[in-house]
């Protein structure tokens, strides 16, 4: 089968957002201090015990969401290679509903009155969602095979 430019482009983006949310990720756990400080500024009267729990919650979602996220890029890299009629759909979804989450993530207010997560760790999750952006717009500009090319291919 042969793919479209903009096929092959979607593809590479693809990879490209895997990437970046593998490293949105990871960078939970490099700024764990930046989240602990967070949840002590938020919550002074807390102590360790639960400024720990509530970060390893926060590490737990963060990891789930980021694993969810790398299973939808490899799914849509699959199915895109292989020229499944509604990859363009379901990528438009999953494009939405993550889009959604990262800007929940990046603006909502605990009841600290301040954001659940600090700026640093809500923005992360942005270039993912850039490039799903970018592919959902490269799929849309593919234009589908006529009868006769399917035919021939």
């Amino acid at each position: 089968m042969t793919r479209t430019r903009h096929e092959q482009s979607a593809i590479g983006t693809m990879y490209a957002g895997l990437g970046l949310t593998v490293v949105a990720m990871i960078v939970p756990y490099i700024a764990r201090s930046s989240l602990a400080d967070h949840i002590r500024a938020g919550y002074p009267t807390y102590t360790q015990g639960p400024i720990d729990t509530a970060v390893m919650t926060y590490l737990i979602y963060l990891t789930v969401l980021g694993a969810l996220g790398i299973i939808c890029w490899f799914c849509a890299i699959w199915a895109v290679r292989t020229g499944k009629r509604w990859a363009r759909s379901v990528a438009t979804l999953v494009f939405a509903l993550g889009a959604g989450i990262a800007l929940f993530n990046l603006l909502v207010k605990d009841t600290s009155g301040d954001t659940g997560l600090p700026p640093l760790l809500g923005w992360v999750g942005v270039p993912p969602c850039l490039a799903g952006l970018l592919v959902v717009t490269l799929l849309w500009r593919t234009s589908r095979p006529t009868s006769q090319a399917r035919q021939k291919a």
